[in-house]
């Protein structure tokens, strides 16, 4: 079932309304648009066909105003040969042919009303079609952009991104035991190396102080003598 019946119905259609009401504005947004184009083929198609019409009316007007014409010069001719019963029959033809290029001229006058509302409803249509067609694009990136988020959404929530977030701190975990295995290594291995320091000093000192003795009890020894 077409979305519009008649042509008022598209070029006086809202379009917003339209997509607001529509449970999937992507496929009716495409549904309208083709309705559009197959309406404006018909009323290009029927333009065609008035712009034909009113050719085949232009060449009935210049051949009846022909005939008019030579009528006319009958009649004159018929005048000047003193035959006034033809010169009136030729007028009486002229007159038919005169009234036939009224009635004709009044039928292009209607094809040439016809054809400007034509006219200007293919320009109303066009616009209205070159305004879905924009939609159309807008409606896609926003369609594309929401898919995008949920994609990335859905991700989020994946239970592979977690086990990866998992892994990361489990690897942070083990680093941070290696990084305080090395340090506790480093202060124990310092521990050892100040008690053997510690052990030199005090041997020096003990030297030191057998040396001082020393030389003390030389001292006195000396004095004695």
């Amino acid at each position: 079932m077409s979305i519009f019946t008649r042509l008022s119905d598209i070029v006086n259609s809202n379009i917003s309304a339209l997509l607001d009401k529509a449970e999937n504005p992507e496929k009716m947004i495409r549904m309208v648009i083709q309705e559009m184009e197959e309406t404006l083929v018909e009323v290009r198609s029927s333009t065609a066909k008035v712009i034909a019409d009113k050719k085949t009316l232009k060449r009935r007007v210049d051949t009846l105003n022909k005939q008019a014409h030579e009528w006319g010069q009958k009649a004159e001719l018929a005048l000047s040969k003193g035959r006034e019963d033809l010169a009136k029959a030729a007028l009486v033809e002229r007159s038919a042919i005169n009234a036939s290029i009224a009635i004709t001229q009044t039928d292009l006058a209607k094809l040439d009303e016809t054809l400007d509302k034509l006219s200007s409803e293919i320009e109303l249509l066009q616009a209205k079609l070159n305004d879905a067609r924009a939609r159309q694009k807008t409606i896609l990136l926003r369609t594309k952009a929401t898919e995008s988020r949920l994609n990335v959404h859905d991700k989020l929530r994946s239970h592979t991104i977690d086990s990866a977030l998992d892994k990361f701190e489990h690897f942070e975990r083990k680093i941070d035991q290696m990084e305080g295995q090395l340090e506790t290594g480093h202060i124990e291995q310092r521990g050892l190396q100040s008690e053997f320091e510690e052990l030199e000093r005090q041997e020096q000192i003990e030297a030191e102080l057998a040396a001082l003795k020393a030389k003390m009890a030389k001292s006195t020894a000396s004095t004695g003598e």
